[in-house]
């Protein structure tokens, strides 16, 4: 029987990334100063400290926390009123707001850290605690902006802890039985891949000059973080933030990780050479003099990136798709058969066939259905134990930096989160608009362009506008430096 080995990324991201082992690592036992900084003897407890710990966060310390070999030792939310229920899960462990004076006063007792702010602040928290030895589960998208994504990636090699980003999916069986079936050249050399999503499910687009008393329980200056400092407004808290730009990504950025994952991972591909987008939903709001760089994410959105193959077989386009606008069915689909699934899909289509999966990469499937019955690919990569993304990352930490592997270190998931952030330069960059005229029905508008990308130099080489956000300004008080 041939043996099993990992899922492996594709060669061009060989100079990113040694390799991606998936599978559940085998422990030593050794003392703790035979393995010195940022290694944990697997006969210790690994100490856990949460940064952002309502909501997805609290689900993730309570992930974590599944393991007998970890302790939640401290907490941080800028907004108890987020915290409850994890202070009440987690009666032992110290609360904090700012995540900075927890980590020097918990320095001794950490570990590790969980991320799972807005995405405004992932960048920060997680160099902070990374600088101070200690791994990091950080959750997608990575960062919020591309310059931060090249950072934290750089970060990674030269800290020497262990990371993960939270695309669970990543370590799903999908992905690799995906893997397999391209691998088994079934579908032949792919040229095109579309992927779509079911969100946003949060509004978008909605503007308010509103301004409100600021909540007791909220530090808000502590929130912004590195953003620009604006009043308060209830409309952004606690969910909403995803669709206002200082604070989130948007659609693209709160689901790609998920369902280009089998893009990124399994094609010869590494960064775009050019984007390109189109935009719905923002033109009633365009007509505001204030709002010629509007701060909102827009209703729906098309955008398509142009990637060379690295194997030298010309270029693969892959498009996305969300707020409603899906892409053509394929002509093998029959009526009445799932299209993806209800979050979203991907869709490989190759020169000898299709293969398409639903939302994290999952029931990975060929076009037409039919030709399933009879599909007799053996198994070849190794899996994730219960596809445990938490465990694998928990584990990774006890073995010791360079003595276990996960699905998603820093090393894969920076460039990947750049990749998918620069689809955000695009729409950024259609929404931008000339100030407004006396006449405003005839407002001079920008328009769809397709940008080039130097992935080297990080800039948009015909369209200097668009690079303003590429790294954003931070204000007085925060910095992001290795």
């Amino acid at each position: 029987m041939k043996k099993k080995v990992p899922l492996t990324l594709n060669p061009s991201r060989r100079d990113f990334i040694k390799t991606s082992s998936l599978a559940a690592s085998s422990f030593f036992i050794v003392p703790r100063h035979v393995l010195g900084k940022g290694y944990i003897a697997p006969s210790d407890k690994l100490n856990i400290a949460g940064i952002g710990v309502g909501g997805k966060g609290k689900s993730d310390l309570t992930s974590f926390a599944k393991s007998p070999n970890v302790n939640i030792v401290a907490l941080c939310d800028v907004d108890d009123r987020q915290a409850v229920d994890s202070r009440k899960n987690f009666p032992k462990a110290k609360y904090y707001k700012d995540f900075r004076e927890m980590l020097a006063k918990e320095n001794k007792n950490i570990d590790a850290c969980s991320i799972s702010t807005p995405d405004n602040t992932h960048a920060v928290a997680t160099l902070a605690a990374m600088q101070l030895g200690k791994h990091v589960y950080t959750q997608k998208p990575l960062t919020h902006d591309i310059y931060e994504a090249r950072i934290l990636g750089q970060a990674a090699k030269k800290y020497k802890v262990v990371t993960q980003m939270g695309n669970q999916g990543g370590s799903g069986n999908g992905v690799r039985r995906m893997k397999e079936i391209y691998d088994s050249g079934l579908i032949g050399d792919v040229h095109k891949v579309l992927t779509w999503t079911n969100r946003p499910v949060w509004p978008q687009a909605v503007p308010t000059d509103r301004v409100d008393p600021i909540p007791s329980e909220l530090n808000y200056d502590l929130w912004l973080g590195p953003a620009a400092k604006v009043p308060y407004n209830k409309d952004v808290l606690p969910w909403n933030w995803r669709g206002w730009w200082p604070y989130g990504t948007g659609a693209l950025g709160d689901m790609a990780c998920h369902i280009m994952d089998p893009v990124y991972r399994i094609l010869p591909i590494l960064y775009p050479t050019s984007v390109e987008c189109s935009v719905a939903g923002t033109w009633t709001f365009t007509l505001r003099e204030k709002d010629d760089n509007p701060d909102w994410t827009p209703f729906s959105t098309s955008i398509h990136l142009d990637y060379p193959r690295n194997d030298g077989k010309g270029n693969i386009k892959v498009s996305w798709y969300d707020g409603g606008i899906l892409p053509e069915l394929p002509e093998e689909l029959q009526p009445g058969e799932a299209f993806g699934n209800s979050d979203g899909g991907v869709l490989f289509i190759g020169s000898k066939g299709k293969l398409m999966a639903d939302c994290y990469g999952a029931n990975p499937r060929l076009l037409p259905l039919k030709a399933n019955e009879s599909l007799n690919i053996p198994e070849t990569i190794a899996r994730v134990p219960n596809e445990d993304h938490y465990l694998q990352w928990v584990n990774a930490c006890l073995a010791g930096y360079g003595n276990a592997t996960t699905s998603s270190p820093f090393e894969y998931a920076g460039p990947f989160t750049e990749s998918i952030l620069i689809g955000n330069l695009a729409l950024r960059s259609w929404m931008l608009r000339d100030k407004p005229t006396a006449n405003r029905t005839h407002e001079k508008y920008n328009g769809r362009k397709k940008l080039y990308w130097d992935a080297e130099n990080m800039k948009i080489t015909n369209y200097d506008l668009a690079n303003q956000f590429v790294k954003r300004e931070y204000r007085d008080g925060w910095n992001l430096v290795l």
